[in-house]
């Protein structure tokens, strides 16, 4: 059949299985939206109310249900809206395709009104891209995007059509969408190498990234943790995979992880690393991380292999496919004086926080109490972030929604809302302190718009606490450009936005705000004021070997 090119990139979204997307209509792109007119009652379009929002909610969206997520938007400060989300995506391989629109082809490169060379502005933060200048490749190109988009390691491609193209039209067939492969690049060796390693080890730890999330490979995870008899720490990215009720499991890496993964992982004699890259907030000081170990790293990519630890034995190839092949053939071990001695740290090392006043680690205990630790959480960047990750005890994957690898402050509204399309009958809550709130409050708009039942907590202590951390800890107390502390009512602001807001100011009313939150079933922020000299404890400075981990009564002794 002939279609135009608007109807052919609908009819592409179609065929790839979506029934979602996120945007903000333009100039150039008005073809495309007049095309998904035509078809709202197969594919939900979610206006946002800023771009940067649309591509943060289709981020939410692929990290809460594994698909493919997609954002569209207008040329010019439209499209270069969306770069903040795409590095987002990028840098946590986030499976996205962005559609972007420019001006028809004549104009190209001629500083036209709202031209802008997206494609070039965001090479070194996708997967690939592609700017569509002949109808006749439009379908092919848009199915191409999907599938680089959730191969291999996943991650975002940005599709620019100039608007002459969505116009024009051609011969259009439909086809199912190619599946997906899951090539192997290990040897046998390799995988008996693997072996030999993990049979000898009396000190072994496990270490679990994003990639076990993406790869889908918690059974597989959960098995091998039990056939090796180890102890398992995990990332932001990894959060779910190991239950965080699970007597193995010793909390996060890193430089706010728990005091036990930090000592651990110093002491331990193997390090097996599934799906992870080596951060530097999870290194610290690469020479001196896990110095007395062997390094076994299992991962998708090849270019992370050695880029910044050193490994004895590598597995290149997809998580869930290699530990499936190494769980069949390895013989279920046993460390008990291993696993003691980490019980005996995680007993001597408990994360704890003042309890005498209302906090961050209360509220995420209490929201963990109340939702049965089944909610999807996501979260802004800062000091909340990082109790969230510490207090709620994530039971499943997909879970834990928050921006690792560029820690986007922002993000967590627009991600809440595109977890909550794709997954409605999950609780999803919001996390965001004062700070981050501000930078994309306005999508409160675009909840309350759809009626959508995100809950947004904002973690309000009237500072950028994770700054204000370092300058107490690290700048003599030098509180520069750190203080919030104006007039700002964000439960007027909530209201202005057409959503329920509750105030929260004593440990007393955090569960019944939350009980009501959700039995209200409609977007309802609770602004919860906690002290402004909060800290994140454990921590690791910038830079120090992981096993120089620190909490508040470390600073007393000292």
């Amino acid at each position: 059949m002939v279609l135009t090119g608007a109807q052919i990139v609908v009819e592409c979204l179609k065929e790839q299985g979506v029934d979602t997307v996120f945007g903000y209509p333009g100039g150039t792109i008005l073809n495309v939206y007049d095309a998904l007119y035509q078809h709202s009652s197969e594919i939900t379009h979610i206006l946002t109310s800023h771009e940067q929002g649309a591509t943060h909610a289709a981020d939410g969206y692929a990290r809460a249900t594994g698909k493919v997520g997609v954002c569209l938007a207008t040329s010019g400060p439209g499209a270069t809206n969306l770069v903040t989300g795409i590095a987002t995506a990028y840098m946590d391989s986030v499976p996205m395709v962005a559609i972007t629109c420019n001006v028809n082809l004549p104009l190209l490169g001629k500083d036209s009104f709202q031209e802008v060379d997206i494609a070039g502005i965001t090479m070194p933060i996708t997967k690939h891209n592609y700017i569509i200048k002949d109808v006749t490749i439009l379908a092919d190109t848009l199915r191409k995007a999907f599938l680089i988009a959730k191969s291999g390691r996943p991650g975002p491609v940005l599709v620019d059509i100039t608007k002459d193209v969505t116009a024009n039209s051609c011969e259009y067939e439909k086809k199912l969408p190619d599946s997906v492969e899951k090539p192997a690049r290990y040897t046998e060796e390799e995988l008996a190498e693997a072996l030999k390693l993990l049979e000898s080890a009396e000190k072994p730890f496990i270490y679990v990234g994003g990639g076990a999330v993406i790869s889908e490979a918690y059974g597989e995870v959960r098995e091998f943790a039990k056939l090796l008899d180890a102890p398992v720490c995990d990332t932001l990215m990894g959060k779910g995979v190991i239950d965080g009720h699970d007597e193995r499991y010793t909390g996060m890496i890193g430089m706010h992880g728990t005091k036990t993964s930090n000592f651990g992982v110093s002491e331990c004699d193997l390090l097996v690393a599934l799906g992870a890259r080596f951060s530097d907030r999870v290194v610290g000081n690469p020479q001196k991380f896990a110095e007395h170990a062997k390094v076994l790293h299992i991962d998708v990519d090849a270019a992370e292999i050695n880029k910044n630890i050193k490994t004895d034995v590598s597995l290149v190839g997809d998580l869930k496919e290699v530990l499936s092949k190494l769980n069949g053939r390895l013989a279920a071990q046993k460390h008990e004086e291993w696993m003691a001695h980490i019980a005996g740290l995680k007993e001597k090392y408990p994360l704890s926080y003042d309890g005498s006043v209302l906090s961050c680690p209360y509220i995420m205990e209490e929201i963990d109490r109340v939702t049965k630790g089944e909610a999807i959480i996501t979260t802004d960047v800062g000091q909340h972030q990082m109790w969230a990750a510490q207090y709620y005890r994530y039971s499943a994957p997909r879970t834990l929604l928050t921006s690792g690898g560029l820690g986007t402050m922002g993000y967590g509204l627009g991600a809440c809302i595109g977890a909550k399309m794709g997954q409605p009958d999950k609780i999803c809550i919001n996390i965001a302190g004062d700070g981050c709130f501000r930078m994309n409050m306005n999508e409160l708009a675009t909840a309350s718009r759809y009626n959508i039942p995100i809950i947004q907590v904002v973690i309000n202590n009237h500072v950028l606490g994770m700054v204000r951390q370092w300058q107490t800890l690290f700048y003599g107390q030098r509180y520069s450009h750190t203080v919030l502390d104006d007039g700002v009512d964000f439960c007027k602001v909530a209201e202005g936005l057409g959503c329920e807001a509750i105030l929260v100011t004593t440990k007393e009313e955090v569960a019944p705000a939350v009980e009501k939150a959700i039995a209200l079933k409609k977007p309802v922020l609770l602004n919860c004021m906690i002290p402004k000299d909060d800290k994140v404890f454990p921590m690791v400075p910038a830079g120090a070997p992981i096993s120089d981990a620190f909490d508040a009564g470390d600073l007393e002794k000292s």
